[in-house]
């Protein structure tokens, strides 16, 4: 057999795209300044020719037995809820998420939660002494859980043979390196080898590995994509530092549904997880305050409400503000826009500022009848009932769109104790038969809104529902 080669080549660290030489700009993903020179061993031909074979043998659709794969259960119900049921025996699961997050937190308080069989946790970063501290910190201990403090990926490998663990979580794949390979721990070679090596383990033991990866500063996990296409569930974890709610968001998911949500909350003590979100992301203020509006969004399957600030003030210093929080800034001009043209309202010289209460982002058109109402309630000074919920898109005609899953939404509202709901006229096809106990506006235009909202005597004919 002969010798392995060394050579040297360029790889971009942002998708794996080599190159024999250095060059600025990457051909593949256009990002400059990504290529990093990193040794690499050339297998020769006759080393690539006596390849073991895995055995397994070309089987017909109809002879492969799936059997009913039994998920392992975090206990952690929103994790498990997310993950669409649990973990998947032989799966990879990614997680990734900007420092101190809570990532390292949600891991270990899964590794301490599972009850199915043997846990391994791995840290790269952390010594077993760390690791037990925040064990002790966030007050959970279980006695199938081993620690390992190790970087070396043969070194893990043969621990996992050993131990034949059900769950391995590492802690973080961009610390693992490969002692045949050259190039430094967190290169783009190292971390598509070890990915690649973990994976071939999984399935061959059916562990499940949960693997807690690192984001560069575009927010994207760091590494090449190709980690992303390796594994089976992408994770993300965000948040805002200022702010103790944190959101887990599923990017890919080969075992569930792709546009899951949870949300959870940090304490001194860990995670909790929020399993009613509206009734947190809603003030219980007694006062009747102007320039609140309720909106019905969903993120993923799970439909919550969300409280929308709006501040409408004269612009002292001659050009007027605008500001979003939470909120597509160009999205909100849009809609003012509309306000001025469609409606009448001189918003040109006014500041206008936009928050979405509770730290959220969201992009869900539904919220445009919720920000033009808030607008509206601070712009004339007037508050809106607590118990109104709007639920519409906004057209730059002016018209009051439909929006999806309104059943859902209209449902999360009268759930809340809602009296009254703002939707389009044109989903009134959408609702069928479905009885609700709360009261439903069907709109037509955003003067429709106003009058309802901010006329005297609030109930004009043309907007009751025997009109439609």
């Amino acid at each position: 057999m002969g010798m392995a080669k060394q050579r040297t080549v360029f790889i971009c660290q942002q998708c794996g795209a080599e190159s024999a030489k250095w060059i600025g700009r990457c051909p593949s993903c256009n990002e400059w300044n990504t290529y990093v020179e990193e040794v690499v061993a050339k297998e020769s031909k006759s080393a690539r020719l006596t390849l073991p074979s895995s055995g397994n043998q070309p089987k017909s659709f109809a002879s492969v037995i799936t059997g009913n794969v039994k998920r392992i259960s975090t206990h952690i119900g929103e994790l498990d809820r997310v993950l669409g049921g649990g973990l998947v025996p032989g799966s990879m699961i990614l997680l990734g998420g900007e420092p101190g997050i809570g990532k390292s937190t949600l891991g270990l308080q899964m590794a301490m939660k599972i009850m199915a069989g043997t846990v391994l946790y791995v840290s790269g970063e952390e010594s077993e002494e760390q690791i037990k501290m925040r064990a002790e910190r966030i007050n959970i201990s279980n006695d199938k859980c081993f620690l390992l403090s190790e970087v070396h990926l043969e070194s893990i490998i043969l621990h996992c043979n050993n131990l034949k663990p059900a769950v391995v979580i590492i802690d973080s794949v961009q610390t693992l390196f490969k002692d045949t390979m050259e190039s430094a721990p967190g290169s783009v070679s190292q971390i598509r080898e070890c990915t690649s090596a973990l994976q071939r383990l999984a399935k061959e033991s059916r562990s499940v590995f949960f693997l807690i990866g690192h984001i560069n500063k575009e927010g994207h996990i760091a590494g090449p994509k190709l980690l992303e296409h390796i594994v089976d569930t992408v994770l993300q974890f965000e948040g805002d530092m200022n702010n103790m709610y944190r959101l887990l968001r599923v990017m890919k998911n080969r075992f569930g549904a792709t546009s899951e949500l949870a949300i959870f909350e940090m304490h001194d003590y860990g995670l909790k997880e929020i399993i009613n979100p509206s009734e947190i992301l809603l003030s219980h203020s007694d006062e009747e305050l102007s320039g609140i509006a309720i909106a019905a969004t969903i993120d993923g399957f799970r439909p919550f409400l969300i409280e929308i600030q709006a501040l409408v003030s004269s612009a002292v210093y001659g050009t007027p503000q605008r500001s979003a929080t939470g909120y597509d800034y160009r999205r909100l001009n849009m809609l003012l826009a509309v306000l001025e043209k469609r409606a009448g309202f001189r918003l040109a010289t006014k500041d206008v500022f936009l928050n979405i209460a509770g730290g959220l982002k969201v992009n869900d058109p539904a919220i445009d009848l919720a920000v033009v109402a808030a607008v509206l309630s601070s712009s004339t000074e007037m508050a809106i009932n607590k118990k109104y919920c709007f639920c519409a898109e906004v057209g730059l005609s002016g018209e009051i769109r439909p929006v999806n899953r309104i059943v859902q939404r209209i449902k999360e509202a009268e759930k809340l104790g809602f009296s009254e709901v703002f939707i389009s006229r044109y989903d009134k096809k959408n609702l069928g038969k479905t009885n609700f106990s709360i009261r439903i506006n069907y709109l037509a235009r955003i003067e429709d809104l106003y009058k309802y909202l901010f006329r005297q005597g609030r109930r004009p004919e043309n907007l009751t529902e025997q009109s439609y």
